[in-house]
């Protein structure tokens, strides 16, 4: 078993709800369409999850297949749609039958993987699934450390009316945790942590470069909008050289 939090049939139950805005047509239209617009193909997600992502993809005539370490997130997955072949699994060694023309992670999930040597194992395995030309696909956040004044202990993430999240940063591990505080309609408010293992970009190209994959772009979000220096998010593209088995 990988160092990953593992996700309980509570949280899964809850999932879409707490993550309602995950769900928003601006956050989620312009992947769904970036991804649409890549495959040539059969598609693979890692950390599936409910299908946030591949159900559009799905409904846009996309083949979608996954890898998913918390069989209840799967069965929220298929309690929508019950035809999604997904693998139950880790993301670094779980094999799903065939090629893909992509293979995608989104929103953070690389960072599940709480150890280095995990996630390269993670882009080797994208490497793996891909046919010769395919593409492995990111969305990752940029760590947020230089918002920290000396002495601060954590950085919002997202502030919302019903959610607010925080991470805290181990600077000496290379790990932090999310702090997610929801508040919900009868007027609680509940608390919840995730744990992951932030990963710059340049060390993501590394890890891309030891699973023989190249680099085929990058920018700030789904939309196009240029990396730079201030960006606080990337959405990468490795390619698989045509030439390699």
């Amino acid at each position: 078993m990988v160092s990953s939090d593992l996700w309980d049939a509570e949280t899964a139950e809850r999932y879409d709800e707490d993550s309602a805005f995950m769900f928003a047509p601006e956050v989620l239209d312009p992947a769904v369409r970036f991804l649409a617009d890549m495959a040539g193909g059969r598609v693979l997600e890692f950390a599936i999850g409910t299908g946030r992502v591949a159900i559009p993809l799905i409904e846009q005539g996309v083949d979608v297949s996954g890898i998913e370490l918390s069989e209840p997130m799967v069965r929220r997955l298929h309690d929508k749609r019950p035809d999604v072949p997904v693998v139950i699994g880790d993301m670094t060694s779980s094999r799903v039958p065939g090629e893909f023309s992509l293979v995608y992670l989104v929103w953070n999930s690389i960072g599940n993987l709480l150890t280095q040597a995990e996630q390269v194992e993670c882009f080797r395995n994208a490497a793996r699934h891909l046919a010769r030309g395919g593409r492995f696909v990111i969305e990752l956040g940029v760590p947020g450390l230089r918002r920290f004044p000396p002495g601060q202990a954590g950085v919002p993430f997202h502030i919302g009316s019903r959610h607010i999240g925080v991470d805290t940063y181990d600077l000496t591990t290379q790990t932090g945790t999310s702090h997610h505080y929801r508040h919900h309609p009868d007027g609680t408010v509940t608390y919840g942590s995730s744990n992951f293992r932030y990963i710059w970009p340049a060390e993501c190209d590394l890890m891309a470069q030891l699973a023989g994959l190249v680099p085929e772009s990058r920018s700030a979000d789904w939309l196009g909008t240029p990396f730079t220096g201030d960006s606080e998010s990337h959405v990468s593209v490795w390619r698989k050289p045509p030439g390699q088995a």
